[in-house]
C-alpha cells in the first residue's frame, strides 16, 4: 500500500507510515497501549448467539436466525442495524415475499430472527405494529395415513430405523424428539416416555406403547453393548446439555445418558471438539420411509412426521378424548389438535354421493 495505509480497516490515510509510539505524546502513547488493552467487543452474531444460548433457543432456531439476519445486513448494504428500522424490515419482508416468493412460514421465521435482533439483543424498542405484518399461513390438511396404510410402511421397513417410526407412531412424538432421546427417558415401570426440553423448551410426557416394550428392552441391550464397546476402546461419552459435563464430569460416560437412537459411527464436533457417539440422523429413518411407501404404492408423501399426524388422528377416531390428545402432542392450544378432530369428524359425516345411486 506504500506511503499511503488503511487505518483499522476504516480507510482513513495516513501519511508517512504506521503509527508508533515515536511519532506520539507520552499521553497518546499511554492511551494507545490502554485501547489495545481493553476486550473488544463481540461482533453482533456472536451476540446473537450468545444472547440465544443464555435463552436455550434450539441450535437448529439459532442457526435459522444467524442465516436470516445475516441476509437482512447483506440486503440493506452491510449496515449496522442499529441504523436501520420497522421501514427497513418491511421492505426486506416485502423482498423475500414478492422477488424471492418465500413461503409465508419463512417470511414469519424472518420476521422473528428481527424482531429478536432488535428487542434481545441491540435492546432497541420497535412500534408493536410490526408484529402485526406476519404473513398469514395458509391453512393445510395434513397427511394422514390409514392404519392399513401405515402398516404397509412400517412392514416395508427394517433394523432400527423401524423401530425408531414405530416409536413414532406409537407416541406422538416429533422426529427430533424421538432420535434426541436418552435411555433414562424411556420409564418401562411407568409406561412413559419422557420427552425432555422439547418444542418451545417444554417437556412432556407420552404413552409408551405396551406392544413396543420388548423390542425396545432387547434394542437398549445392543445399545448398551455398543456402549461397553467403546468405553473400552477410550469413547463412550454423550453429550450433555446445558455444560452439565462441567457439573457432572463423569455423568457423559454414564449409559442413563446415552442416546436411545446412537449413530453407527463415533464423529467429532467441529466447534466444542467433542469426540464421541452422537444420535442417529433424521434423514436415515425419512429415507427408509420413503422407500417403504413407495414400494407399497401409497402416493401420498410420506415423511416421519406424518406419523405423528396418524398417532393422534387414529387416537380421536377411537374415541380418545382431546385434551389427553392435546397434552400428549405438546400443543400449546387446544385449536392446533382441533385439525384432527375435524378430520375425524368429516371422515364420519360422510355421506353417500348421488352418482353411487347410478352407478352402484
Amino acid at each position: 500500500m506504500g506511503a499511503s495505509r488503511q487505518a483499522g480497516g476504516f480507510g482513513c490515510k495516513m501519511e508517512g507510515g504506521p503509527l508508533s509510539s515515536k511519532a506520539l505524546g507520552p499521553e497518546q502513547a499511554v492511551a494507545g497501549v490502554e485501547m489495545a488493552r481493553r476486550p473488544s467487543k463481540p461482533k453482533l452474531l456472536d451476540q446473537v448467539r450468545e444472547r440465544m444460548r443464555l435463552l436455550r433457543y434450539s441450535p437448529a432456531t439459532a442457526k435459522a436466525y444467524i442465516s436470516w439476519i445475516r441476509k437482512y445486513i447483506l440486503y440493506h448494504g452491510k449496515r449496522h442495524p442499529s441504523e436501520l428500522g420497522e421501514r427497513e424490515i418491511g421492505v426486506f419482508l416485502t423482498h423475500l415475499a414478492k422477488q424471492l416468493h418465500l413461503s409465508a412460514s419463512s417470511q414469519n421465521q424472518a420476521l422473528s430472527a428481527l424482531l429478536f435482533l432488535y428487542r434481545k439483543v441491540l435492546s432497541i424498542p420497535l412500534d408493536d405494529r410490526i408484529d402485526l405484518i406476519r404473513a398469514r399461513r395458509p391453512k393445510h390438511i395434513p397427511v394422514v395415513l390409514s392404519k392399513e396404510e401405515v402398516q404397509m410402511v412400517l412392514d416395508g421397513m427394517k433394523g432400527v430405523p423401524r423401530l425408531a417410526a414405530q416409536l413414532l407412531y406409537g407416541t406422538g412424538m416429533r422426529i427430533k424428539e424421538c432420535i434426541k432421546l436418552r435411555v433414562s427417558h424411556i420409564d418401562f415401570s411407568n409406561q412413559w416416555i419422557m420427552i425432555v426440553d422439547g418444542k418451545g423448551a417444554k417437556d412432556r410426557v407420552t404413552l409408551l406403547p405396551k406392544s413396543l416394550r420388548k423390542p425396545l428392552e432387547n434394542h437398549l441391550q445392543d445399545v448398551e453393548r455398543l456402549h461397553n464397546r467403546d468405553l473400552k476402546r477410550g469413547f463412550g461419552a454423550a453429550y450433555l446439555p446445558d455444560a452439565l459435563h462441567v457439573k457432572y464430569p463423569s455423568a457423559s460416560h454414564d449409559f442413563r445418558w446415552q442416546f436411545v437412537f446412537p449413530s453407527a459411527r463415533i464423529s467429532s464436533d467441529a466447534k466444542s471438539g467433542f469426540r464421541g457417539r452422537w444420535h442417529m440422523s433424521s434423514a436415515t429413518i425419512s429415507k427408509q420411509m420413503a422407500l417403504a411407501a413407495s414400494k407399497a404404492g401409497i402416493a401420498k408423501r410420506v415423511t416421519p412426521h406424518v406419523l405423528r399426524h396418524c398417532f393422534a388422528t387414529h387416537l380421536l377416531d377411537g374415541g380418545a378424548d382431546i385434551r389427553l390428545v392435546q397434552s400428549l402432542l405438546g400443543h400449546k392450544h387446544v385449536t392446533t389438535t382441533m385439525v384432527y378432530a375435524h378430520l375425524v369428524d368429516s371422515r364420519r359425516a360422510l355421506l353417500e354421493s348421488p352418482v353411487d345411486d347410478i352407478f352402484s
